[in-house]
């Protein structure tokens, strides 16, 4: 990066921080769980997402027989509000008796949102394996537990059918990497069939593996830190407010779902020449905490947004406004969380976001 002072130009090798791009969702335990079965792959405990009963009343979807109870109603993991029996705003499985799996999906099991047209089976997505009903925040399937590219176990005793759910997702392709901001669900669900029960299991796979933040100086004192200031007030421009307080050492590597907005300052330190102005020519993004690595992201380009992003990095305008005593020392923009993904698969890489200067 080149940083011009007065009329001279140095290099500067700038701070580099880590940050991890998550994309969360916390699908409900489904019916009752039982043990491991032999000859299946090892499942995760499902996280519950807080105030999964919270659903608007316009966008409940009734959720068993009319007239049942809470008991009931929590035997099918559904939420009851003393009247209503209904789904939850996560992804809830159940077995019907006659072979039928129930599967029931809202927006809000990822964040961001999960969009409901981009989810499909192992089948595909024609019916019988698209959606049978939907509003703006659910989607609802119901197929035979032998369709729809259920593969089928028999286990002695039983019979488990299993199958799966997954989203696809929008990628940005750029000449040194690919990204993305959609979340990626995947879903893997189970009915297992005895000669007088029924059970019910479903269970999200995903895990990020948290970066260590990477620093290092140069010869003129810079850094490079993310604002974490919120608005408190009405009225509070979060843009401003970001720049109230920021992540210390102890945060790094900062966590950031995607397309969260990430406040990113640059400063210079032990100047005070008003005349001094700081200039960023190039912002890019690494997985690594080596700045020529690949895959690489732009960010700025000749000090504007690079063009070629769906999500254009915002600069901030810094002047005698923000009560800053030399605001030519400073730069700051804002970024859309992504994380990168693989070149040849397109899946997601899981692995951490490293901002260079």
């Amino acid at each position: 990066m080149w940083v011009s002072i007065a009329c001279a130009a140095l290099f500067v090798h700038l701070n580099c921080l880590g940050i991890i791009a998550v994309s969360p969702w916390s699908p409900q335990a489904a019916a009752k769980s039982f043990s491991r079965l032999p000859g299946l792959h090892d499942l995760q405990q499902p996280v519950v997402t807080p105030n999964i009963c919270g659903v608007d009343d316009v966008d409940r979807v009734p959720c068993g027989e009319p007239g049942i109870d809470d008991a009931q109603c929590g035997a099918i993991n559904c939420c009851f509000d003393g009247q209503q029996c209904y789904y939850g705003r996560t992804a809830t499985v159940q077995c019907t008796i006659d072979g039928q799996f129930v599967l029931v999906v809202a927006r809000d099991t990822t964040l961001p949102r999960l969009s409901l047209d981009s989810i499909s089976l192992l089948g595909g997505s024609d019916a019988p394996c698209s959606a049978v009903d939907s509003n703006a925040d659910f989607a609802i399937y119901q197929f035979p537990v032998t369709a729809c590219g259920t593969r089928a176990m028999d286990l002695g005793d039983y019979v488990v059918y299993e199958n799966k759910m997954s989203s696809s997702y929008e990628v940005g392709v750029g000449p040194l990497g690919a990204i993305t901001r959609d979340s990626h669900y995947e879903l893997s669900f189970q009915c297992r069939y005895a000669a007088t029960t029924v059970a019910a299991l479903d269970v999200q796979l995903a895990s990020n593996s948290p970066p260590m933040p990477v620093a290092a100086s140069g010869p003129l004192m810079v850094e490079l830190r993310l604002g974490s200031g919120q608005c408190v007030t009405k009225g509070c421009v979060q843009a401003q407010a970001a720049y109230t307080s920021y992540y210390g050492d102890a945060d790094y590597p900062v966590t950031k779902v995607l397309r969260e907005p990430v406040y990113v300052e640059v400063r210079i330190l032990g100047r005070t020449d008003p005349n001094i102005a700081l200039v960023l020519g190039r912002c890019w993004a690494t997985s690594s905490p080596d700045p020529f690595s690949v895959p690489q992201w732009e960010l700025l380009v000749d000090g504007c947004p690079y063009q070629h992003d769906r999500y254009l990095t915002t600069p901030i305008p810094v002047d005698g406004s923000s009560g800053l005593q030399f605001p030519s020392h400073y730069k700051r923009f804002v970024l859309k969380m992504f994380t990168f993904v693989d070149h040849d698969s397109m899946a997601h890489l899981q692995e951490k976001v490293m901002v260079h200067f």
